[in-house]
């Protein structure tokens, strides 16, 4: 398993809550729920690659 998608997750985590943060002390609690929301999809996708590259091995594992 390849441990940079953990960091990249953990990096992408920190950035947002930092731009949460910094964006509900400016009083754009609107701008900073959507900051998160796109956090929350990157990481998705990200998730979701590794998950069909999962699939994908498996089925040339069983030669499907």
């Amino acid at each position: 398993m390849e441990i940079d998608i953990i960091f990249k997750i953990a990096a992408i985590g920190v950035a947002i809550a930092l731009l949460n943060q910094i964006l509900i002390k400016a009083g754009r609690e609107d701008t900073a729920m959507l900051t998160t929301l796109a956090g929350i999809i990157i990481v998705l996708f990200l998730i979701v690659d590794m998950i069909s590259e999962f699939f994908e091995t498996v089925k040339t594992l069983f030669q499907f």
